[in-house]
């Protein structure tokens, strides 16, 4: 079965970003960090969600994310599916914190229990079929969104609009240049009609 064990920014600064995600996040080994000077401008074409099981620990992560020096996109609040809010981190790599939970059930933690990362397709109909290939099943699949099945992942993919993720991080979807971004796991490598690198879990 097919599992993303992590995905790899590409950052200026490999020890500033380490050092904020330690104390923003804290999301060890699924999460890793690397150079780059490769160009990229506006919207990258990917959000990181990390989904928890209440609202004070959608809180909790968002307050620790701009204490250590993200920017605020969408600022956390209610909605029809949960609690939730939207940072963007210093290296410019964009996270959601969400709840689909309206109440506490106990104090606020730091434990996340998903992290999902959300690929922007071009054409959702091809790239769905792309990875299908590949050996993907397919979880959910409604309007613009597809989400794979992949339970024992330590990271879970899905696929938006580019409009409709844009939308959904408060940001303009025009970008261009590198997603500065590699997921690494037990397929591949391979590059998805994106652009997107999947990278063997070794490198």
């Amino acid at each position: 079965m097919t599992s993303i064990e992590s995905v790899t920014l590409e950052v200026s600064d490999p020890s500033a970003a380490t050092a904020f995600y330690d104390a923003a996040f804290g999301l060890g080994e699924r999460l890793r960090v690397r150079a780059s000077d490769d160009t990229t401008t506006g919207f990258r074409g990917y959000t990181l969600s990390l989904i928890v099981s209440q609202p004070s620990t959608v809180s909790s992560l968002i307050d620790s994310a701009v204490e250590a020096g993200a920017t605020t996109l969408k600022p956390v609040s209610k909605s029809l599916w949960g609690y939730g809010g939207v940072v963007q981190a210093p290296d410019g790599a964009i996270w959601k914190v969400a709840t689909s939970a309206k109440k506490d059930t106990g104090p606020a933690t730091r434990e996340v229990d998903k992290i999902v990362l959300l690929v922007a397709a071009t054409d959702l109909g091809a790239t769905k079929k792309f990875y299908m290939d590949r050996g993907l099943a397919v979880g959910k699949s409604f309007g613009k969104y597809v989400e794979f099945a992949m339970p024992s992942s330590p990271v879970q993919l899905g696929l938006y609009g580019r409009r409709a993720l844009a939308k959904d991080a408060g940001v303009s979807p025009e970008g261009a240049g590198s997603h500065r971004i590699a997921i690494s796991s037990n397929v591949g490598p391979f590059t998805d009609p994106d652009g997107f690198d999947w990278e063997p879990v070794s490198m």
